[in-house]
């Protein structure tokens, strides 16, 4: 058994032999080298990313000693690629979980049983390194590490997601061996336990720095703006390990030096650049200067982003202007290399946020890989950088215990842990424009240790907001809140932030750390969010949680592949698919709520002011803080019927920020429903779009009136439809109605219709059926509890009476008396369905029920319909062109739609209702030759078509295990409840749920072959 310090169950003990923090940088030979940035062409950095040899042992007491030695034989070990964590390369247990941790909590205390992981690997020291010191970095090991370099003990370190730098001694040119022993638990776990795949081994990148014997060693950029913005002064704070003499210079974008100077220090030293006239940074417009730091034979250069942030009059500002924070929270999490995170990968969350407006980020809940720092401040967003922190877990740990989860927040032998956690995110992170936020971690009580950490960061770092969401009062920790600058909340009420910001006590600025939690078909309350936001100058704005789904890439034995969650890899404890909320799927597919985000929080908005006399008038607001929307052009379209009658484009805005400018449009006057859309897209091309790219639209109906009855549908007959017979008979229970081309049948026994055929083409496959459920979404996940108690799941139809009758040559009646319930509980509701058919072959249905009292909301009420196989293509005058609810289609256009039934579906990781368009006027589902079943009401309904049955949805935990029928089922309903986001938010606003006692609902439902239209 090796023989190394039990540090990892010793608060008290944080690291051995590491460096202290600093900024972070690699030193560079010449300033265009450092300025791209390519850290390989550095003649001072060595990577020791790559192959390392590597042994997984279940439990650090089985690791042997010797392997650290240059002589060890390690010729049949495995080979592991650094960086990656040891889960995703088949070793060690994939495991989600939440808040729960996943060994007894009993800190500082872990399993005795403690997996770790031995690596080592060989690495050259060119001659040219021989007269410098030589450092190693390591920018993430989770959990804890012990280091040895020529079979000499290095240093030990804790705390994954900050970086750890030694000094190496001992080495030589040519050949040395490095040994790494990383440990899958430490006392740090606990403070380490966030809402995510617990990964472990050295998953973030592993270098060498070569550094002159004296060296610049930290750099520290402060800057002051004047009250006018008109000048600023960089204070540039040097570090050094000895005497050196430093020559600073600024540069601007355009290549011109706007200051300088030099300066002889020996260990601190302070040098101010004047800048008249800076070029402001803020997320429009990310204006970067480089300032370079010359000492010795090393270069060090870094992005300035000019900016001030402050809170004036309880308002958050940043140069000065009010600003909303639109913006995600972001794990570091790739589908199939867990916390590895490629550089692309990287790149191409941001590029999207971007193309989906979203300009803030929180870290949630650690420091990211320092590279995405870099990319937010060339990209242009906020960043909200949160410290490695959580110890969520406490508050389970004894749940009668109420002061558990400020246990550690508490306890003074923990206070140098949870202030080291800021130190080195600060300390790392403290140059970047885009950081205007410092957090102090994420759902970890709040005590006096926390207050230490806040009052180490402000007097560290005055320049920035200091932030922590677990000092909220109904966590009931300290008082004391006099060290954070704003006010936070997870997943508060609309009303609960308007009251916030109606209180003139609250003297400080609200964020919302989290709200609208994206779990499945979700989330869909963005927009009652921001009206409130945006209505009141102290809501800074909120983080959607979250980014991304966290699933896993795998597949089953027979190769199907498919996306894991919690509970897929036998992991216990675990929080099955609540890793799945994010606003994008595990390979960054846009989800609808995306969309909904984009639309929602977009730059621009247009309002319709009235009717003109020869057209409309608009007006365009421009919701950016700092540009003006000259970059922009609207094109705008006029439909009347779903056809395009007139369109144009208005190529000149000037709107500067947050102001306002009238569009006039000449429209043509015309019948049915018509249609103004306008387009607000960019004119060039940018790092993130195409030109042209659409930012936001508006939509507007400028007249009342819908679409013809028989637009499109018409049978092509000469005669009128009460002209036609109606030929009436009944056989046993079954009633059939026919005409010329039509044969229809009725179950008087049950009270459903049983067939409609059209030309000897059967369209139903199975009896209609009123329907109150649906497969719950994973925001349905609370009030689920309360349908499946009242049998909604389960709920069929008791017919009392069912009587028909003629009415005259033409047309004839059918009314059923009857109720919906379940097993054990009362009827749900009770009601009575009118069928009326005509000689034309329509049928129309008119139902009047009464819900029974006290009942939860219900989740639909409408008529499925199962339509045979062939079913396919689907036609429709509605919300498009992806799915929509009533609290979830600000992105959807009204339309003409033509699309097929797979096309419906939205495939969410885990299967539930999804693929509804609301605000239907009519819609046809069909085979590809048009023969199919024409649906329409006097009032916009809900229209889906599926391949999957409700239970079947609700039944399937992944979505290649849904089995996919043949059969088409078809929804038409008088509503569907909203999807909200109460898997983590509030419950589902009261206006968007199918609440009322009484419902009156109308449809008519006619065969129809489109050829003869």
């Amino acid at each position: 058994m090796i023989v190394i310090p039990r540090n990892w169950e010793n608060p008290s003990i944080l690291h051995t032999n590491r460096e202290p923090a600093r900024a972070h940088y690699v030193p560079y030979a010449d300033f265009e080298s450092a300025k791209q940035g390519k850290r390989g062409r550095s003649p001072y950095y060595g990577t020791l990313n790559g192959a390392w040899k590597f042994r997984y042992y279940d439990s650090v007491t089985d690791v042997p000693d010797g392997f650290q030695r240059t002589d060890a034989d390690l010729a049949d070990w495995d080979e592991l690629l650094v960086p990656s964590c040891w889960q995703t390369n088949g070793y060690d247990q994939l495991h989600y979980t939440n808040i729960n941790y996943p060994f007894p909590c009993d800190p500082p205390f872990v399993p005795d049983r403690n997996p770790a992981g031995a690596y080592a690997r060989e690495f050259e020291i060119p001659e040219s390194w021989a007269e410098k010191d030589t450092y190693v970095v390591f920018e993430g090991v989770n959990s804890c590490f012990y280091v040895w370099v020529n079979g000499s003990f290095v240093g030990y370190s804790q705390g994954s997601r900050v970086p750890s730098e030694f000094r190496l001694t001992g080495l030589k040119t040519g050949v040395n061996r490095i040994a790494v022993l990383a440990l899958k638990w430490c006392d740090g776990s606990y403070i380490e336990d966030q809402d995510a795949w617990r990964y472990s081994g050295i998953f973030r990148d592993v270098y060498l720095l070569a550094r002159d014997k004296k060296h610049i060693r930290d750099v520290f950029i402060r800057q002051q703006l004047s009250d006018d913005l008109g000048s600023a002064r960089l204070d540039i704070e040097l570090e050094t390990t000895g005497e050196v003499e430093a020559t600073v210079r600024l540069i601007d974008k355009e290549g011109h030096e706007v200051g300088g100077g030099e300066i002889v220090l020996n260990g601190s030293g302070t040098i101010s650049l004047a800048v008249d006239k800076p070029a402001l940074w803020n997320a429009e417009n990310p204006y970067l200067y480089r300032l370079s730091v010359r000492a010795g034979d090393e270069m060090l250069v870094f992005a300035v982003g000019v900016r001030s942030v402050e809170v004036i009059d309880g308002v958050f500002t940043v140069n000065g202007r009010a600003i909303k924070l639109k913006g995600v929270n972001r794990h570091d999490s790739h589908p199939s290399l867990g916390q590895t995170i490629p550089l692309h990968h990287m790149i191409r969350d941001l590029k999207l946020m971007k193309r989906h407006n979203v300009n803030t980020v929180r870290t949630s809940h650690y420091p990211n890989d320092p590279r995405f720092l870099d990319l937010c401040d060339e990209l242009g967003f906020y960043v909200i950088d949160e410290a490695d922190l959580e110890c969520h877990g406490l508050g389970h740990g004894d749940p009668s215990d109420e002061r558990g989860s400020h246990l550690l927040t508490d306890d003074p032998a923990w206070r140098e842990a949870f202030v080291e956690r800021a130190v080195r995110m600060v300390e790392r992170d403290k140059n970047h424009a885009c950081v205007l936020i410092w957090s102090m971690g994420n759902e970890s009580g709040y005590g006096p240790n926390h207050i230490a950490m806040q009052e180490w960061t402000r007097e560290r770092d005055p320049s920035r907001l200091v932030h922590y969401e677990g000092a909220a009062p109904h966590y009931k920790g300290s008082t004391n809140t006099d060290s954070l600058d704003m006010e936070s909340r997870m997943y508060a009420t609309v009303d609960a932030i308007e009251e916030y910001a109606l209180d003139q006590a609250n003297t400080k600025p609200l964020f919302l750390c989290e709200y609208s939690h994206a779990m499945g078909n979700g989330p869909g309350d963005l927009r009652d969010y921001w009206d409130v936001i945006y209505r009141y100058p102290k809501l800074m704005g909120g983080c959607v949680w979250e980014w991304t789904d966290h699933g896993i890439r795998t597949a089953t034995p027979e190769g199907v592949p498919f996306f894991a969650y919690g509970g897929d890899f036998g992991d216990v404890p675990n929080d099955g698919n609540f890793c799945i909320d994010g606003l994008v799927t595990p390979d960054r597919k846009p989800h609808v709520g995306l969309l909904e985000l984009k639309q929602v929080i977009a730059p621009v908005r247009i309002g319709l002011l009235g009717m003109t006399e020869n057209g409309v008038s608009l007006e365009i607001a421009n919701l950016r803080d700092f540009s003006d929307l000259s970059d922009i052009y609207v094109h705008w379209l006029l439909e009347e019927n779903g056809n395009v009658v007139r369109q144009g484009t208005v190529w000149q805005l000037d709107a500067g920020p947050g102001a306002t400018q009238r569009l006039e449009l000449e429209t043509s006057a015309g019948n049915g429903v018509r249609l103004l859309t306008l387009s607000t897209r960019t004119k060039e091309q940018s790092a993130w779009a195409e030109a042209g790219y659409e930012l936001a639209f508006a939509q507007f109906e400028l007249e009342a009136a819908r679409p013809e009855a028989e637009q499109g549908t018409s049978d092509g007959s000469s005669f009128s439809r009460n002209a036609r017979k109606l030929r009436i008979r009944q056989e046993g229970s079954e009633l059939v109605l026919e005409g010329s081309d039509f044969r229809h049948s009725f179950d008087l026994a049950e009270g459903t219709l049983r067939g409609i055929a059209k030309h000897g083409l059967e369209m139903l496959s199975a009896p209609a059926r009123l329907s109150i459920w649906r497969a719950p979404t994973d925001n349905d996940m609370h009030v689920k509890r309360q349908w499946l108690n009242e049998g909604y799941d389960r709920a069929g139809m008791k017919t009392y009476t069912c009587e028909w009758r003629r009415l005259d040559d033409a047309n004839a009646e059918i009314a059923v008396s009857f109720a919906l319930g379940g097993h054990t509980r009362k009827p749900i509701l009770r009601g009575e369905a009118v069928w009326t058919f005509d000689g034309a072959g329509e049928i129309s249905l008119a139902v009047n029920a009464e819900v029974r009292e006290g009942l939860p909301y219900l989740p639909r009420f409408g008529l499925e319909l199962t339509m045979p196989k062939g079913n396919e293509e689907v036609e429709y005058f509605g919300y498009g062109p992806h799915e929509s609810y009533v609290d979830k289609r600000q992105s959807a256009k009204k339309g003409h739609y033509l699309t097929t039934v797979d096309d419906l579906f939205e495939p969410y990781i885990r299967p539930q209702e999804n693929g509804a368009r609301y605000g239907t006027e009519w819609a046809i589902a069909s085979n590809e030759l048009g023969m199919g079943l024409r649906f329409e009401s006097d009032d916009p309904f809900s229209f889906g078509a599926s391949h999957y049955s409700a239970g079947e949805l609700a039944r399937a935990t992944h979505h290649h295990l849904l089995r996919k029928s043949e059969e088409t089922y078809v929804n038409v309903d008088y509503k569907m409840s909203g999807v909200g986001s109460n898997s983590c938010g509030p419950e589902l606003a009261e206006r968007y749920r199918l609440a009322e006692r009484a419902i009156k609902f109308r449809l008519r439902v006619k065969p129809v072959f489109k050829e003869d239209e």
